[in-house]
This record gives structure tokens, sequence and C-alpha cells, in this order.
């Protein structure tokens, strides 16, 4: 069971200028709108293992509808809509790639982690696809922050795919407000980067242990 840190002061809230709809597309008023940024630490698992291989993480994927810096929230399973007034600091894709990222750097159960890209020799690489992240009522009284990501270890010498997983958390809010909803996100993007961290170590190290090591192809 992993353990996370309190997730207070997990939303940090700038009320700027502007305004979005609470209908995908739609126009309204403009308004005073909410700024929302979860900050979600994971602490290291004692049971996590140590690895000697090094890790870069590409750029999470996503579809546009996804990745947006609206707030999405799914009143029936046939209906997108967003919260009004309210959106993200960062997009989707960014928020994921940082908690697994700070996770796994936090950890200090790697030789070293980074972004591709940022020069580092890495033995295997992380791809990831973002399939959902919304307030998903799903028939409820109360929604659920939803993430679903695919994850692909891929080892860069031979480009093959390691292992794939899909991981999906779905926390309920403890109200229908944004606030609640936010922190509810917080808590998901906790999950997945304790859950992703954990499977991460334990594959790239199975890995190794039955291939034989040989300086990594990539950067």
């Amino acid at each position: 069971m992993l353990r996370t840190l309190s997730l207070a002061g997990a939303a940090l809230l700038i009320v700027i200028a502007g305004g979005c709809s609470s209908l995908l597309g739609g126009g309204g008023d403009r308004e005073r709108a909410t700024i929302y940024a979860p900050d979600p630490r994971v602490q290291p698992d004692p049971a996590w293992p140590r690895a000697e291989w090094q890790l870069s993480l590409s750029p999470p994927t996503a579809a546009r509808m996804i990745d947006s810096f609206r707030i999405a929230v799914r009143p029936t399973p046939s209906e997108l809509q967003v919260y009004r007034g309210a959106s993200w600091a960062k997009t989707p894709t960014d928020m994921l790639q940082d908690a697994v990222l700070r996770t796994l750097e936090d950890s200090g159960r790697m030789n070293a982690v980074a972004r591709q890209g940022a020069g580092i020799t890495a033995d295997y690489k992380l791809v990831l696809d973002l399939r959902r992240f919304e307030a998903d009522y799903a028939g409820n009284a109360l929604p659920a922050a939803t993430i679903e990501v695919n994850a692909k270890l891929i080892h860069n010498i031979d480009q093959t795919v390691v292992e794939s997983r899909t991981f999906l958390v779905a926390q309920p809010a403890s109200s229908t407000e944004v606030a609640q909803v936010v922190e509810a996100f917080g808590a998901a993007l906790q999950s997945v980067g304790g859950e992703m961290t954990g499977w991460i170590l334990e594959v790239g190290n199975r890995h190794e242990a039955t291939h034989q090591r040989r300086p990594a192809a990539t950067r």
C-alpha cells in the first residue's frame, strides 16, 4: 500500500480575468476564472527496488479534447462538458509527466531519470498515452477524478517494448464543488505516480536480470 502525503495545499488557486463556458465550444459571458494547479507528492514505498539503469520520459500523447486547459466533466456516459469559470494551470499531459518524473526523482531509487532531450544516456524510455482525464459521474451523485493512461517501457538498444500496462484510477470527490473535484485529481495523480513508479522499477529490473547489459544506443 502506497503512503501519500497530505493533500493540504494541493490546489493552488489563482483568480484571473477570463472565462470558459460550461459546454465545450460554447461562448458564454466573460467571467472571472479560477486556475487550479494540483501539486501531488508521493512518499516512496520501502518495497520499491533500487535500479542501476537510467530512464528518459518521452512527452505523453493525448487526444486534443483530453489535453485541454479546461477541466472536463462527464455528467452522463455520452456527454462531455467543462466546468464554468475554472481551468488547469498546466495541460493534463504536463501534469501527468510532472507527477511521474517527480515521484521517480524523489524515490531515490534510480541513478538518473529525466525528460527526453535532457542529455542523459538512457537505457530505457517511458512512453505514455493519456486516454482519460475527467471528472466522471458514472451514474453516481458525486463525480470521480478519472485518469486512464497506457504506459510502455521501451529498451533503447533494440527499441523493443519490455512491457505495457494501462493504469486506471477513479478517485471520488467529496462534493460536486470544483475545488473538491480538483483535490480528487491531486489524489488520483498521486495514485498513478506511485503505481507507475513501482511498476517501472520492477519491470526494468526484471528485464535487466535477463538481458546482458550493453551501452545505451540513444539519448
